[in-house]
């Protein structure tokens, strides 16, 4: 008999939406339709928008998710703050925060358990919804234990407002209001939507060439929006990998980063996936029970950097 899972203290309260803790989620949205309309579309401000957007969604995917989430290469300590900075300055909260809830997602992937599943709960919900619900508003250490252990993670953590505070500070300086208003607030929106399809349109829309017990899927245009995160059943089949996109026409541009990072000498020991895990897909084979355990161990596996 399986043994009950011990749930958070947070899922005590209500699973609805709160709107006084979302107002500022809700008000950076109203911003955003704001500016566009006040700034007009211009080149120069459309490059703002797309540079802040994919700079910040490589901080996302590398650091928030493949970094402290899954564990999928080692660095220095003074890496590992500067990988979390960049990461949290997507305002999308803290990395101890963000992973604590995705280690969860993979654990209990598209059951009742699940914090977004579009399965069970619907689109909405999958995509926006859940962070708008008290019940994940708390950072759950106890999933982190590998990552709390840092005083400067949980700093950032703590102060999860002041790394994305900070550069929208100097867009304003040094490039003005409008910059500011693209490359700070319009695509901090685009930012939150693109990364939350993977929540959502990710296990809906797309092919599914592995065997996994949950909805993921891969999806070309989701791993164009997210640089390679739509690569998702490719992830969610074997997740202790650097990269997503395991055929040379699956684009990746957070693997292409990592691997530049690596021959920079910043990172190193990038996991990839063996020969055997990727041609699984060919016959249509579920991951050995094995291989499925080592890749769901490595979510919490204890860090190796330097001190």
């Amino acid at each position: 008999m399986t043994e009950a899972p011990v749930l958070p203290e947070s899922w005590n309260k209500p699973d609805k939406t709160d709107w006084l803790q979302s107002i500022p989620m809700l008000f950076v949205h109203v911003w955003a339709v704001w500016a566009v309309f006040h700034t007009g579309l211009h080149t120069h401000l459309l490059l703002w928008g797309l540079g802040s957007y994919y700079l910040r969604m490589v901080g996302v995917t590398l650091g928030h998710h493949r970094y402290f989430s899954h564990r999928t290469f080692k660095t220095s300590r003074p890496m590992q703050f500067l990988i979390a900075f960049w990461a949290e300055s997507s305002m999308q909260k803290g990395v101890l925060w963000w992973a604590s809830h995705h280690r969860w997602h993979h654990k209990y992937s598209d059951t009742e358990l699940d914090v977004h599943s579009p399965s069970r709960r619907g689109f909405w919900y999958s995509q926006i919804g859940w962070i708008m619900s008290k019940r994940y508003a708390g950072t759950e250490f106890e999933r982190v234990k590998d990552l709390a252990r840092y005083p400067e993670l949980r700093w950032l953590d703590d102060h999860y407002l002041f790394p994305p505070l900070f550069i929208g500070a100097l867009i304003w300086v040094f490039a003005g209001f409008d910059a500011f208003l693209w490359g700070g607030i319009i695509s901090t929106v685009a930012l939150w939507h693109g990364t939350f399809t993977i929540n959502s349109l990710s296990h809906v829309f797309g092919a599914r060439p592995y065997q996994t017990p949950d909805t993921s899927r891969n999806n070309f245009l989701l791993a164009l929006i997210t640089c390679g995160e739509g690569w998702h059943n490719n992830h969610h089949f074997y997740q202790s990998t650097a990269n997503q996109g395991w055929r040379w026409y699956q684009l990746d541009v957070s693997y292409y980063i990592i691997k530049l990072f690596q021959m920079l000498g910043l990172v190193w020991d990038v996991r990839t996936p063996p020969q055997h895990i990727r041609e699984a897909g060919q016959k249509w084979e579920p991951l050995p029970t094995g291989e499925a355990a080592l890749a769901a161990a490595q979510l919490g596996a204890e860090p190796e950097v330097a001190k």
